[in-house]
């Protein structure tokens, strides 16, 4: 999709890694803002953002990148949001569009919220899509191709402030869901952040057993325990914040798996066959429908398939 006005003049995102470089390949490439404008904290990462063309202009000055800004973008942690409000609290302009990428949203809503000043519109929202790769040069345009983004516009937000959001993202190919924000930190509760906590714990298990056994481990890796070290490489920074800021809906779910996994565990010792080969079953049936919505997984087209994942 190529648009012959574009459809925001100036856009500035506050963090260009994965996410938001490839929001700045799609704004670029679709015509779909004026200007990009680029803010990192680090020298290094602001050359490595002109170098790959990203952005217009790149600085470290938030607020300076804010000024004019007709959309913008928090792609940072979620734990810096807070702060980096509270800096550029003062440099919107009127009839502004806030928005973010951030995997959580009633923590957002509650940081950045009361920093939005009346008559700037704010739009939190969450694509979800990614890889275990990170920084500016981990970007690439199609990471948001048939992906959902879900959006979680408080009550009383402008209704066309969310659709110009909801177009933005249709037009770099995704499907815009409209959800409450507490409904959405716990559905991505089980659906994502349970599971990257159980690979951060599996890959940290194996990390820890007696040297021999960890070679073996590492050089014997099936496509499952591959599968953990992948969701295992991702941004710590970025997870710490996810589950600092979605604790509830975490514990929550941790405590339900937890109870479920005590079942598992009694099922295998007492050799209850017919209990393993039910929940088998029924969890096969999952799989089944994620690959039939096509949310079988986000792969970097850069990166070749395992056989396992080209099945799908």
């Amino acid at each position: 999709m190529t648009s012959a006005t574009p459809l925001f003049g100036r856009v500035c995102l506050l963090g260009v890694g994965l996410i938001g470089g490839s929001l700045a390949i799609n704004l670029r490439e679709k015509s779909l803002a004026r200007e990009i404008v680029g803010v990192a904290r680090r020298q290094e990462t602001r050359e490595q953002i002109k170098k790959l063309g990203l952005a217009d202009t790149v600085t470290g000055d938030a607020a300076e990148a804010v000024r004019g800004s007709d959309l913008i973008i928090f792609s940072t942690p979620v734990g810096s949001y807070a702060a980096l409000g509270e800096a550029i609290s003062g440099a919107f302009k009127k009839g502004a569009i806030v928005t973010d990428v951030g995997s959580v949203k009633n923590a957002v809503i509650r940081d950045l919220g009361p920093f939005v000043p009346e008559g700037v519109h704010f739009v939190p929202g969450h694509p979800i899509a990614g890889t275990e790769h990170s920084g500016p040069a981990a970007a690439f345009g199609e990471l948001f191709e048939d992906r959902y983004c879900i959006l979680t516009p408080p009550p009383g937000t402008d209704d066309a402030a969310v659709k110009k959001v909801q177009a933005l993202w249709e037009a770099c190919g995704s499907t815009v869901q409209i959800m409450d924000a507490a409904h959405h930190d716990k559905v991505l509760g089980i659906t994502s952040h349970l599971p990257h906590l159980i690979a951060y714990t599996i890959v940290a298990t194996a990390q820890d057993l007696e040297e021999a056994t960890r070679q073996e481990v590492i050089r014997y890796s099936a496509s499952g325990f591959r599968d953990f070290t992948r969701i295992a490489a991702s941004d710590p920074i970025m997870w710490r914040d996810i589950f600092l800021n979605n604790r509830e809906a975490v514990l929550e779910i941790l405590q339900r798996f937890t109870e479920d996994l005590t079942a598992l565990q009694r099922a295998i010792r007492w050799g209850e066959g017919d209990v393993l080969e039910t929940l088998f079953t029924r969890t096969r049936e999952i799989r089944r429908g994620v690959v039939e919505l096509g949310q079988a997984g986000t792969f970097d087209t850069r990166e070749r398939k395992t056989p396992e994942e080209s099945e799908d």
